[in-house]
């Protein structure tokens, strides 16, 4: 039976590979995201998918955002709050209030500003499901990285929460905490930590594969396989969870 899927930060990384993985199941997806060049790219590639840009920190782009896909597909199946940005890396003492405050924007109130509208529609529904990402960040912490980690942990109490709120309505709410995932976004955030640190890049991705017991960094199939199948009728008991894809991280210290 095909879904109707809503995904925050669809058009590149984690969120695209979602859109995709959706989609090509059957199910009616709608995306939005910040980056208009990348959204219009996915636009013109799925022509049946809702693309739109809309800032996940803007109330007002969201909401329009968000009624249009209400309007539209009538109510809403699974909603994955994806969005976010990695944020300055440095010693927290010598980071920027407002750098410090764009992340926990994008990472926390954007999920925030999703999920209180699925919430709305699933609670009137009796049913739906919801997906967050976090990170292993949120788990363990992360030098260097102290705005991204704080927003992750967030991300983990706001899932918890949910689940306690929603689930006597039958919607469950889980999160996802991707590890190292292979792709643009961490060649970004090695440079960035390297720089922090002022250590070889090389040395910082060495750091991530000695730190999981798998020795391996993931891929965004790796997830898209778990929120499909925590989308997916064989979960419908699975909620209130944190589930690491990430190979078994023991440390993120240097």
């Amino acid at each position: 039976m095909s879904q109707r899927v809503l995904i925050t930060g669809g058009a590149s990384g984690i969120g695209l590979g979602l859109a995709r993985r959706f989609a090509a199941q059957g199910d009616r997806v709608a995306l939005c995201d910040a980056d208009g060049d990348a959204v219009a790219r996915v636009a013109a590639a799925m022509p049946d998918a809702i693309c739109r840009q809309a800032d996940v920190t803007d109330a007002a782009q969201m909401d329009a955002f968000l009624g249009e896909v209400e309007g539209a597909l009538g109510g809403i199946d699974v909603v994955c709050a994806n969005a976010g940005t990695g944020g300055p890396a440095g010693r927290i003492e010598d980071l920027d209030y407002d750098a410090w405050q764009a992340c926990l924007a994008v990472n926390l109130n954007g999920a925030f500003l999703t999920c209180r509208w699925a919430a709305r529609i699933m609670r009137a529904q009796g049913s739906g499901c919801i997906v967050i990402t976090s990170s292993t960040s949120g788990q363990w912490g992360h030098p260097y990285r102290s705005p991204y980690a704080s927003a992750k942990w967030g991300l983990i109490g706001l899932t918890k929460t949910l689940a306690m709120e929603l689930g006597p309505v039958g919607v469950r709410v889980n999160a996802i905490c991707p590890g190292a995932v292979t792709g643009d976004r961490m060649d970004r955030v090695v440079a960035m930590e390297a720089k922090a640190a002022g250590r070889p890049e090389q040395d910082v991705r060495d750091q991530y594969v000695r730190g999981v017991s798998m020795r391996t960094w993931v891929t965004v199939d790796d997830l898209a396989d778990t929120v499909l199948f925590l989308a997916s009728p064989a979960a419908s008991k699975i909620s209130g969870q944190i589930l690491a894809i990430d190979g078994h991280t023991e440390t993120n210290a240097p």
